[in-house]
């Protein structure tokens, strides 16, 4: 794929193009030169098939303007925040899944469902800033909770948030998940097939796969549950599956 074209590269440059729109513009009339940045950053966001990436894309130019008062010029101030995202959230990571946390209390069924024994090793691939691993932690508390995230900010981050878990700085998809008794993910519904594919490939008959919000396409969970906000929490047992597939 064209890296101009690429997923979050393409999102950094809706938001310059937007910025230059307005700044070619603002000796004209303000009024005209904002109108006009915010319309080129929505008609270039509309080119993704995502909804969640042409929110964020289409949002870039207003919310970076609301945020610096209106103010003509201001542009390079965002720009420098951009590149502190972009440090603190690198493309390869957004490719993922979006940042989001995981919901306070989503995991507390697990122990009822996916039983583990003290000691076993549990994984939150892709942990981000921590929340999914300080759910983990609660809900297991005799378990040792490790956790892997390519941004290096992001794992410190969630070394310091979620302090009874080992972080480390790294690749989930080249991560080995067979000494896991449990794998949490938080991904994207385009990405949830390869997760099972790995899951398949690597985890125990014995192991759990756990999806925040996300099922894998055409393969029914043990069980799930639905929280509060409308989300839901699906439980698989993928290595199972592999073994009754080779059996065949």
């Amino acid at each position: 794929m064209n890296l101009i074209t690429t997923w979050p590269l393409s999102a950094l440059l809706i938001w310059l193009a937007a910025w230059l729109a307005h700044l070619l513009l603002k000796d004209l009339d303000p009024d005209v030169a904002l109108a006009a940045g915010a319309a080129l950053g929505v008609a270039l966001a509309l080119l993704y098939r995502q909804p969640w990436r042409r929110l964020i894309s289409a949002l870039g130019f207003p919310v970076s303007a609301l945020l610096l008062g209106w103010q003509p010029g201001g542009g390079w101030v965002w720009l420098l925040a951009l590149a502190l995202l972009w440090w603190l959230y690198p493309r390869r990571a957004w490719s993922d899944a979006p940042l989001f946390p995981t919901p306070r209390g989503a995991l507390a069924p697990l122990p009822g469902h996916a039983p583990l024994a003290p000691g076993a090793r549990v994984l939150d691939a892709g942990c981000g800033a921590g929340d999914g691993l300080r759910e983990l932690l609660g809900a297991y508390p005799q378990a040792r909770v490790e956790g892997v995230e390519w941004s290096r900010p992001l794992a410190l981050l969630a070394r310091w948030r979620a302090g009874g878990a080992s972080v480390r700085r790294g690749d989930l998809w080249a991560d080995d998940w067979a000494p896991f008794a449990l794998v949490y993910v938080f991904q994207r519904p385009e990405s949830m097939p390869r997760v099972w594919d790995k899951a398949c490939a690597e985890l125990a008959p014995d192991a759990w796969l756990v999806s925040l919000d996300f099922a894998v396409p055409e393969q029914p969970p043990v069980t799930s549950w639905q929280l509060p906000g409308g989300q839901s929490v699906w439980l698989y047992r993928p290595g199972r599956n592999a073994a009754s597939k080779s059996a065949n």
